[in-house]
């Protein structure tokens, strides 16, 4: 089918250049093939005939040539006429040749939920059906030069789906060893695809450990001898190198249905309840044990939602989550402390509310950031962004925070909030350019000119 629309893409493209140079050509037949001079051709007729005397008749008595008194025209038109000719033939040049270049299709199969970040709020795309429990989910849109189709839902397995791009773009959950080895089945099976030439390329957006401990992905990396061109990582992995191996945000919890969610008016204007919150689990012996104690001195607390859990829950009940979104759009600042990374879907969720986050930055235990390049770690990827957030080394600066923030006015408030949304929808726009031109950089041949 892609083969079929490209050909006949090209045929019209070829067809309506043949015409121009028809057209070209007929507007001033070249010799004496006419009976009558065409209108555009008369000039020199007319010109010949009011030289007056004998003028027409000397020039026929010239010589054995026979006098053509379209003679100049006819030349000027001949020379015009072979412009348009090269003219058309560098249109269709240029036109075949940016066919090819806008025809890069890229199928991305989202077997992970950090699919549905990439595809419904950094590409703002659309899936169908909209039930989110569907078997099978699609879209697609044309971005770039690129068109992308997106493939999710329990019913995409190996082997059962059509796959209608030569381009591929898997997008794997690395956190934990089951996850990982579901995983490879999806590597293996796109390395097939490449040895049988049904697939040029492959990239990989990966939701890696929260230690960084991302080492089975690395002989799978073409620079390893693997088949995967390009890696899009979590979090502020040691190997990112902004040449084949990308940082990527971890975004917000859309395994948890967290919605893509567009700024109203009252989010911005509006006075909000409460000057901070924290709805979490509060793990033995963390520093989200110290940010609770700081909470309830001073009465902290009654000036903020808070609402603690000791055990991690995966899934939300329906008044739960209710009660999340409702403390992120009541809140002033959201507050992240770390967890087993210090990058957390509280960052992002409380962006897409206008609530700013406070964020612990510190490192946490593993791999990650050990590198000379990662002075900023963590969240390198944000700092670089020029995230408007509130960073602390630690929760016994809270206290300060939150004095400054009741002395502020809600004109203020208004004008953070509108900085926020503004840099997290600027954030994401820039993720998604960024992505877009990576592929197209890797996939597309270079022009050579």
């Amino acid at each position: 089918m892609r083969g079929a629309r490209r050909r006949l893409c090209s045929a019209l493209i070829v067809a309506y250049g043949l015409f121009s140079l028809y057209a070209a050509y007929t507007r001033c037949p070249p010799g004496l093939r006419r009976p009558r001079p065409f209108p555009q051709c008369r000039r020199g007729h007319r010109a010949a005939r009011r030289g007056g005397g004998g003028g027409f008749t000397d020039h026929v008595a010239l010589g054995n040539e026979e006098w053509n008194p379209w003679d100049a025209d006819e030349k000027n038109e001949l020379a015009a006429s072979q412009q348009r000719y090269e003219a058309n033939l560098k249109m269709i040049k240029y036109a075949r040749s940016h066919l090819e270049q806008t025809n890069l299709r890229v199928q991305i199969w989202g077997k992970a939920a950090i699919g549905l970040y990439l595809w419904q709020h950094i590409f703002g795309g659309h899936l169908e059906p909209a039930d989110g429990t569907a078997q099978w989910r699609e879209g697609s849109q044309k971005a770039g030069k690129t068109y992308f189709s997106f493939l999710t839902g329990p019913s995409v397995v190996p082997g059962y789906f059509s796959v209608e791009a030569e381009h591929v773009v898997l997008v794997l959950n690395g956190r934990e060893p089951a996850k990982i080895a579901y995983a490879t089945q999806w590597l293996h099976y796109a390395q097939t695809l490449m040895e049988t030439r049904k697939v040029q390329h492959v990239a990989v957006v990966l939701l890696g450990n929260e230690q960084c401990n991302n080492a089975w992905i690395q002989p799978y990396l073409k620079r390893n001898g693997g088949f995967v061109n390009l890696l899009f990582v979590t979090y502020d992995y040691a190997f990112v190198n902004e040449e084949d191996i990308f940082q990527w945000p971890l975004g917000v919890a859309t395994y948890r249905s967290f919605p893509v969610v567009e700024p109203s008016w009252s989010m911005l204007h509006d006075p909000r309840s409460y000057l901070c919150n924290f709805l979490g689990t509060v793990y033995k012996n963390s520093s989200r044990e110290t940010l609770m104690e700081i909470l309830k001195q001073d009465g902290l607390d009654k000036l903020c939602w808070i609402a603690a859990r000791e055990q991690w829950q995966p899934q939300e009940t329906n008044e739960s989550f209710k009660n999340y979104q409702d403390a992120l759009l009541q809140s002033d600042l959201t507050l992240c402390p770390v967890g087993i990374n210090t990058e957390c879907y509280r960052i992002y969720e409380a962006c897409s509310y206008g609530s700013l986050p406070v964020i612990e930055d510190v490192m946490t235990p593993g791999d990650c950031g050990n590198s000379s390049m990662y002075h900023s770690a963590p969240l390198q990827l944000l700092k670089t962004m020029g995230a408007p957030f509130i960073f602390i080394k630690n929760w016994k600066e809270l206290p300060a925070i939150l004095e400054k923030e009741k002395k502020m006015s809600l004109q203020e408030k208004i004008q953070r909030r509108k900085k926020l949304l503004e840099w997290y929808r600027n954030f994401k726009a820039w993720m998604r350019q960024k992505f877009i031109n990576t592929l197209e950089n890797s996939f597309l041949p270079s022009d050579k000119g």
